[in-house]
């Protein structure tokens, strides 16, 4: 790594694209890069072998040790006064640093894996929890259905806490794609017959969850081997979407372990 470049223009060409990748939920699509806000981010991407194109830097963070060896990792390193770095943050309380990385190629669907479908499920941080999720109770793959949220967008990424870099992403798929995996779908529903728990699950398979609002489309919901609900004796309707997830995939993860 050469020494750090500094700028000090709000025009510069590199600040007007990473305005873009912090702002615009889509950009790393078109520009094929994604911005990394934040320590966590940054110490998550090198926990899982990952490597930085750019670290982008507050002047005064250059001089803190734990992010001097965050940058280290870097190709290159940019530094900026606070205001300017502030001027590229989507944060409330903008972070000292970041990274910029290539957006990792899209990987082959795994027909074989423990999977999580994701169904036109639209708020980033219900994604990001699920990734969370995904990554906490063991299942590596994660296949977005055209209409789900961008999964690389930064909120996403906020949301999902470092666990983008330790899971398989596939994005953009139609319901057709599907028909190719080996493993049994499986979906919750606030109106099935069978419980959560009272059933035996598949082991692997593929959970799918749905829009927030209207949940799994019929059509996906009447491909699935199983299709469950989750009981709650408090008597809510209907759990968040998210929420859901962790429920199933613990439920999953602690009957793979028996």
């Amino acid at each position: 790594m050469s020494g750090p470049q500094r700028i000090a223009s709000r025009a510069n060409p590199l600040l007007v694209t990473l305005r873009r990748l912090a702002r615009d939920g889509a950009a790393y699509r078109r520009l094929h890069r994604v911005w990394l806000e934040g320590d966590h981010l940054a110490a998550a991407l090198l926990a899982r072998g990952g490597r930085p194109s750019l670290a982008v830097l507050e002047e005064a963070a250059w001089d803190d040790p734990r992010w001097r060896a965050l940058a280290a990792a870097a190709e290159r390193v940019v530094l900026l006064p606070a205001e300017l770095f502030a001027s590229i943050s989507a944060l409330e309380s903008p972070a000292r640093g970041g990274f910029v990385i290539d957006l990792p190629p899209v990987p082959p669907v795994d027909p074989a894996a423990a999977s999580v479908v994701l169904d036109r499920v639209q708020d980033p941080g219900n994604v990001g929890s699920i990734l969370r999720s995904a990554a906490a109770f063991g299942v590596g793959q994660v296949l977005a259905l055209a209409g789900t949220v961008a999964l690389w967008s930064p909120k996403v990424l906020r949301a999902a806490m470092g666990a983008h870099f330790g899971l398989r992403l596939v994005e953009g798929l139609d319901a057709c794609a599907l028909g190719g995996l080996a493993v049994p779908l499986v979906a919750t529903s606030s109106h099935a017959d069978h419980a959560l728990g009272a059933v035996a699950l598949p082991s692997p398979c593929a959970w799918v969850f749905g829009h927030e609002g209207q949940g799994v489309e019929p059509a996906l919901a009447a491909r699935c081997a199983l299709v469950l609900r989750i009981p709650q004796p408090g008597g809510e309707e209907s759990l968040n979407v998210a929420a859901a997830a962790a429920v199933c995939l613990y439920e999953s993860a602690r009957r793979g372990g028996q």
